[in-house]
């Protein structure tokens, strides 16, 4: 384990996330509607961290809810309507030990997926295919290394191992066997923010050679299993 991991704990401050009517509509746009969710789907997030997105799932009425951090520091921190859905192990042992191998309909990792090198990364994503019902999908959020904006977000943290683009996520979803069966980009800022990004990117595309295919420091990836 990288000693990096060893203090990641004390780099954070840690607090119990409300789950506000603004947040829900931010995760309906952002990942409900992209994701293709419903309320009977079983769901598994894999470093969940203070279970912000959890607490949202579980408010929208979705049952069939786990989560895992490798970080034990959190179990008092997730919102206690769905505490007893987290569990702190690393993501290699909950894969291996998992004993009636719960299969999921979709299986998030949100700033998750660049800590592991490529190669980890394909072995994780052929671990979790196998865990994935016909139909299912893996929803990513990741920094968006295409992006002049996303070193911030690439660069922030001393244990991230692998930069994507829409371009190699697509590169690693073939590899693994799936399809990535869109991008989108990670909205922030207020709507009036968002607006004058637009127009920003847009002089933008106009004017530079080869511009990004999103502009956003961070994006995400639907990664579906082949019927």
């Amino acid at each position: 384990m990288s000693v990096f991991y060893e203090t990641y704990g004390a780099s954070k401050s840690y607090t119990t996330p409300q789950l506000t009517k603004k947040h829900i509509q931010r995760f309906d746009s952002e990942v409900w509607e992209p994701s293709g969710l419903t309320t009977g789907m079983r769901c598994l997030e894999i470093g969940c961290g203070t279970g912000h997105f959890l607490h949202y799932l579980h408010a929208k009425g979705v049952a069939g809810l786990k989560a895992i951090d490798l970080d034990s520091s959190l179990a008092p921190v997730i919102p206690e309507p769905v505490r007893d859905r987290f569990e702190a192990t690393d993501v290699w042992t909950f894969i291996e030990k998992d004993s009636d191998q719960t299969s999921y309909d979709r299986i998030f990792m949100f700033d998750v997926f660049e800590h592991f090198v490529p190669e980890d990364g394909l072995k994780l994503l052929n671990g979790l295919k196998m865990r994935l019902n016909t139909g299912g999908a893996i929803i990513l959020k990741m920094p968006n290394a295409s992006s002049p904006w996303g070193l911030q977000f690439q660069h922030g943290d001393l244990t991230h191992l692998a930069q994507y683009t829409p371009g190699s996520i697509r590169q690693m979803a073939v590899a693994a066997g799936l399809t990535c069966s869109s991008c989108w980009p990670h909205l922030l800022g207020s709507r009036s923010r968002q607006r004058l990004d637009k127009l920003l990117q847009a002089i933008l595309n106009r004017v530079v050679a080869t511009p990004p295919e999103i502009w956003e420091g961070n994006f995400y990836a639907r990664l579906d299993r082949p019927a």
